[in-house]
Order: C-alpha cells, then sequence, then structure tokens
C-alpha cells in the first residue's frame, strides 16, 4: 500500500481529451468526476455501488476479502467517494469480513462536504435479518445505523444497546431493500453509496435501485471459488444495461464508472458518445 505522500497520478481515458490527475489533497478534478447526484425523480435515493474485482472476475482474493485486491489506485477513489456520500450502506457478512468501524472521512476532504451542505459525520448502515452483529461494532460514540426484520430474536437487545433511533425494522422475515432506502431517506441520507457484499448488491440491483456502480478492475488473476460482485442465484431477467461514463487508469489498474439501467444521452454535462 502507498504512504500518503505516494499518492498516484490517473490517466482519463474517456472522456476524451481530459489530462492526467495527478496528487491534489482536495481532490477537485477527481471529486468532480465522481460527483454523487441527488435522488432521480421518484426515488428516494440516489444509489452508488463501490465494488472492486480481478480480471478473472473475483470479488475478494483467496482470504475472502477485497483487500487483498486492491490498491493505491482504488484506495484514491475510495476516499473520494466515501467523501460524497451520505450513508455507507453494507451487508452484516461484509461487516464481520472487512472488519468495519465508525466511519470517517480524510481531512482534506471534509471542507466539500461542508460546501455541500452535507453533515460532517459520514453515517454506517448494516443490514442484518438476524442481527448478529460484531461487538465492537456495537460500541463507542459513533453507532452505526441497523437495518433489520421485525422477526429478528436480537431486535430487542439490539434497540436496548443501540437505542431504538438507530435500529430500522425493514421488512418482517426478510429485508426488504426498498424499505431500506426510504428509512434511510427519511433521516436525510439521500446519497447512498453501496460497499457490499456481492449477496446485497445483488439485492440492490435486482430491486433496479443501483443508479450507478463505480468498478475497479485490478490486474490480478485469483482463480478459485471467489464471488463475483453480484452474488445470486437467479440470472437477472433481463440483464441490466450499463453506460460507461468514464473510465480511469493507473499501472494496469482500471477505473470505471457505469451508470445502470437506461442510457442517458449525457452524464455531469458531458454528452455520451454514441
Amino acid at each position: 500500500m502507498a504512504s500518503p505522500r505516494q499518492v498516484p497520478t490517473l490517466d482519463v481515458l474517456l472522456p476524451a481529451g481530459r489530462g492526467p490527475l495527478g496528487p491534489d489533497p482536495a481532490e477537485t478534478s477527481l471529486s468532480a468526476l465522481y460527483a454523487h447526484p441527488a435522488p432521480r425523480a421518484s426515488r428516494p435515493a440516489w444509489v452508488r455501488a463501490n465494488m472492486v474485482a480481478s480480471v478473472d472476475g473475483g470479488a475478494t482474493g483467496p482470504d475472502h476479502v477485497s483487500g487483498s485486491i486492491n490498491n493505491p489506485p482504488d484506495h484514491r477513489v475510495f476516499d473520494v467517494l466515501r467523501a460524497a456520500a451520505d450513508v455507507v450502506l453494507i451487508g452484516a457478512g461484509t461487516a464481520r469480513a472487512e472488519r468495519y468501524r465508525s466511519l470517517s472521512v480524510p481531512e482534506a476532504l471534509a471542507g466539500s462536504r461542508a460546501a455541500r451542505g452535507q453533515s460532517d459525520r459520514l453515517e454506517l448502515a448494516i443490514v442484518s435479518a438476524s442481527g448478529a452483529l460484531p461487538p465492537e461494532l456495537l460500541t463507542g460514540d459513533h453507532l452505526p445505523l441497523i437495518l433489520t426484520v421485525s422477526s429478528s430474536p436480537a431486535l430487542p437487545a439490539l434497540r436496548r444497546r443501540l437505542g431504538p433511533d438507530q435500529v430500522i425494522e425493514a421488512g418482517d422475515t426478510e429485508v426488504d431493500v426498498e424499505r431500506v432506502l426510504a428509512a434511510l431517506a427519511a433521516r436525510g441520507l439521500v446519497r447512498v453509496l453501496a460497499e457490499g457484499g456481492p449477496h446485497l448488491l445483488a439485492q440492490l440491483v435486482g430491486s433496479d435501485a443501483v443508479d450507478d456502480l463505480c468498478l475497479t478492475t485490478t490486474p490480478l488473476l485469483v482463480g478459485g471459488p471467489a464471488a463475483r460482485i453480484l452474488d445470486a442465484e437467479a440470472w437477472l431477467a433481463p440483464p441490466r444495461a450499463a453506460t460507461l461514463a468514464h473510465l480511469l487508469h493507473c499501472d494496469g489498474v482500471l477505473l470505471a464508472r457505469w451508470l445502470i439501467g437506461a442510457r442517458p444521452s449525457s452524464v455531469d454535462g458531458t454528452r455520451l458518445t454514441p
């Protein structure tokens, strides 16, 4: 992993005609490329997914975590995406495997949040039908939001430990992602960054809730039984369309932003090519 002073330069392959993005503590140009839009009409939130995959499609390395396949270019974009979001949404399995704790935004990027009128606090929301979560996540001053089901045996204990405002019922026996997004929007959390895992992302895509996907392809082959970024038994019927909004490159790492759903004519003021 690069030290804080070894920030990689990113080449902009698409849109054409843009120069490389060198180190910039405030990330002005990179933040403009990855601006997190407000929700579209009739939708409660703009849901952006951020995932990493190997060249052969693995969402993790053999240790079953994404940290073994990501890299400094991915880390640079990762910080920008978090700085633009209101809330990071993850599944409980990802919270356990990736050892999530309370979130923070790099100080150099905090000023842009204030300028957009966003809270300086980046929220963490965890989806868990069972309500079984690592104790480390349920302590401290910055507690996560827990989205669970009314039938969860852990529900009363979670409410006692976290407080009723931090625990949200989003289904009876299964978590309904539409209710999840509506509950987050009711708290003013309308810029949602979904960081996985593959099972939760499959639910979100299957419900047509994902607006854009930021996907880093890292130059590794991992083989094995690694899950893809979408982990679902059923095929998407029909397959969801994806439009390439921009593509960055650094040392073989490709960082793409895909718009999911109907093809727009432009993105962030830039006209898309046919």
